[in-house]
């Protein structure tokens, strides 16, 4: 299935994707539905008022998740390029809810950087809460996946060594189109083709069957630090090519269009403007 939540009647709603329409689960958005243990049973069985894909305006996939933890370094390429040596464990950082914005909004661009990157990544979305998980309970609790931009802010970044002032802007990280169960897409570790595309031109591309750290791994090591609650997400990590490793570096300035794509789970469709 894929799933997604959609902006209506200034509101949202829970939807599941059918062809061309989208059908209401009834649920206000999909943290809500997956705080169900039937979830899938409500989501493969609701027959709602339905809406077109066309036009569709998409929120975050979970607006409002309790956590949102990211992994840095968990591409082999990423690390290189960054200069890092190969971590034995994942490194992790959060990311809020105010952060999120819908998978087609605009990216305003903060006046108080001039190092805005982009960073294409699969999202695992949890669907049943989960604490010091077992391999099949971290399997179990994989609700689906999806794609993030998890947009940086370099220059604050990096004025110290520890990352978060530089992830966790306000209403820059677009997440979504959908949250795509893993049966669609081979399992719960899928090697699945990403890539970021700024004005026509690819920047990253890799395999998210190349992570370090799997999504299954990374549900046990996140939920023994602390619980993972239906709707929270894990953003596993970026690929290289991002700007900031370039040479000259390269970053978004304003008036750019950034595509961050994952095969089988959609895209992130995002013009970036200048704050006002």
């Amino acid at each position: 299935m894929k799933l997604a939540t959609l902006r209506v009647d200034g509101g949202t709603r829970a939807v599941r994707l059918d062809g061309d329409r989208l059908a209401d689960l009834g649920y206000d958005e999909l943290g809500a539905l997956f705080a169900r243990d039937d979830w899938p049973t409500v989501a493969a069985a609701a027959t709602g008022q339905t809406w077109p894909v066309a036009g569709a305006d998409f929120a975050p996939v979970v607006p409002n998740p309790s956590k949102v933890i990211c992994v840095g370094h968990n591409y082999t390429n990423h690390i290189r390029e960054m200069g890092r040596d190969m971590p034995g464990y994942p490194t992790l950082f959060p990311k809020f809810a105010d952060s999120l914005i819908g998978p087609d909004d605009p990216i305003v661009k903060p006046a108080e950087t001039d190092a805005l990157d982009w960073e294409v990544e699969l999202v695992v979305v949890i669907g049943k809460p989960v604490r010091r998980a077992t391999e099949q309970q971290a399997t179990d609790a994989i609700a689906g996946f999806t794609v993030m931009n998890d947009i940086s802010v370099r220059d604050w970044q990096f004025r110290t060594i520890e990352w978060t002032q530089g992830k966790i802007w306000d209403s820059v990280t677009p997440v979504g189109p959908y949250v795509v169960t893993p049966d669609e897409v081979g399992g719960v570790r899928p090697a699945l083709r990403v890539e970021t595309v700024v004005d026509g031109n690819v920047v990253q591309q890799d395999d998210t069957g190349t992570l370090l750290f799997d999504p299954v791994h990374l549900v046990r090591y996140v939920s023994t630090i602390i619980r993972l609650n239906p709707g929270d997400m894990i953003a596993t990590g970026t690929p290289a090519g991002v700007g900031h490793a370039r040479d000259p570096k390269m970053y978004l300035v304003g008036g750019e269009t950034v595509v961050t794509r994952i095969d089988g789970l959609g895209a992130c469709t995002n013009k970036v403007v200048r704050a006002s």
